[in-house]
C-alpha cells in the first residue's frame, strides 16, 4: 500500500495529475465557496487541494495516516494513526478525507476520530473512488488502487457511523488518459449533463454530525405499579 501512496506526489506533478485536481477542485469549491476564518483539516493526500481555502481559514492541517508511509518531508503533511488523531476533540469546522477512505486499515475507527475531532456543528466531505467508474479501473492514477466504493455505499458507511448525509455530488467523468484531460473541462461538463452519477470517477459525499443518533436514548422509565381490582 505504501508504495502505491508514494506515487501521489509522482501523479499530481504530471500534467495529467494536475488536470485531473483542477478538475476535482472545481467540484470541492462549488460546495464549499468559502471557507473563512474556520478550522480545516485534510485525511489522506489532500495537500493538492487544502489551497483552495488555506487562504481564507483560520487554520488548515494536512495529515497523512502512517500506515500510507508517506514521509511528511515527501508529502508535506503531518502524520498519525488514523485512529488516534493528534486532535483535541470539537478541533474542526471541516474534514476533507480524500484518498483517505480508499486507504484505511480500519474505516470504523477512522471515522469515529473524525466523528470526535469535527465539531457539532462542522461538516465532512469525503472523496473516494467509485466503483463504477473507469479511474477506479485504471491502475496508472492513485484512484485505482485501495477500496472504491458506490456512492449509496459511501452514503451508508457514513450513516452507520453517526453522520447525516447533507448533499451528494461526483467528479471526474473524464476519461483517465492525457488525451481526455487536455480538454477535460469540456468532457466533464459533457459527462455531468449526459452520464448519470454513479459512473462518475470519483464519489463526493458531504455529512454532518448527527447528534441524535448518537445521543443517549434516556434514563429507562421507571417500572409502573399496576394495582388490580380484587
Amino acid at each position: 500500500m505504501a508504495a502505491e501512496v508514494h506515487g501521489l506526489a509522482t501523479f499530481y506533478a504530471s500534467p495529467a495529475g494536475a488536470a485531473a485536481a483542477r478538475l476535482v477542485g472545481e467540484r470541492l469549491r462549488a460546495i464549499w465557496p468559502s471557507l473563512r476564518g474556520m478550522a480545516l483539516l485534510g485525511i489522506g493526500h489532500t495537500t493538492p487541494y487544502l489551497p483552495l481555502w488555506s487562504a481564507e481559514a483560520a487554520r488548515s492541517i494536512a495529515l497523512s495516516p502512517a500506515q500510507l508511509g508517506l514521509a511528511p518531508a515527501g508529502g508535506g503533511a503531518l502524520v498519525a494513526e488514523e485512529a488516534a488523531l493528534p486532535f483535541p476533540d470539537l478541533a474542526f469546522d471541516r474534514v476533507l478525507l480524500l484518498h483517505g477512505l480508499e486507504y484505511a486499515d480500519n474505516v470504523r475507527r477512522l471515522l469515529r476520530e473524525v466523528w470526535r475531532v469535527l465539531k457539532d456543528d462542522g461538516r465532512l466531505l469525503v472523496v473516494a473512488p467509485n466503483r463504477r467508474g473507469l479511474w477506479a479501473h485504471t491502475e496508472h492514477t492513485p484512484f485505482g488502487h485501495g477500496q472504491p466504493y458506490s456512492p449509496g455505499q459511501v452514503s451508508r458507511l457514513l450513516e452507520r457511523h453517526l453522520f447525516r448525509i447533507a448533499r451528494r455530488d461526483s467528479a471526474l467523468y473524464t476519461p483517465p488518459w492525457a488525451p481526455f484531460l487536455r480538454a477535460g473541462a469540456a468532457w466533464e461538463r459533457c459527462g455531468r449533463a449526459a452520464w448519470p452519477a454513479r459512473y462518475a470517477g470519483l464519489a463526493i459525499v458531504e455529512a454532518e454530525k448527527d447528534l441524535l443518533a448518537a445521543a443517549p436514548a434516556g434514563p429507562a422509565a421507571a417500572p409502573r405499579r399496576v394495582i388490580v381490582p380484587a
